[in-house]
């Protein structure tokens, strides 16, 4: 019996091992740029066909004149 229980805990404790590390690994991936510019890109691909030609819609195709600035400030009485 004690051999039995001898080899259980050398097996949970290997499992142990294996889940915490594989634990910190995918922390330290999820965190990384590489993973974040890898979702970025999967997101956008995604969207940019919904966007669709927004926008060229909403650009006027000419503005008005600027605004005048005066020269000299007003000074207060």
């Amino acid at each position: 019996m004690r051999k039995a229980l001898d080899i259980i805990t050398i097996v949970t404790g290997i499992l142990m091992l294996g889940i915490l590390g594989g634990g910190f690994f995918t922390y330290k991936y999820v965190q990384s740029p590489q993973f974040k510019k890898k979702i970025m890109d999967k997101v956008i691909k995604e969207i940019q066909p919904l966007m669709g030609d927004v926008l060229g819609n909403a650009m006027p195709d000419m503005t008005g004149p600027s605004l005048s600035i005066p020269s000299k400030p007003k000074l207060l009485p």
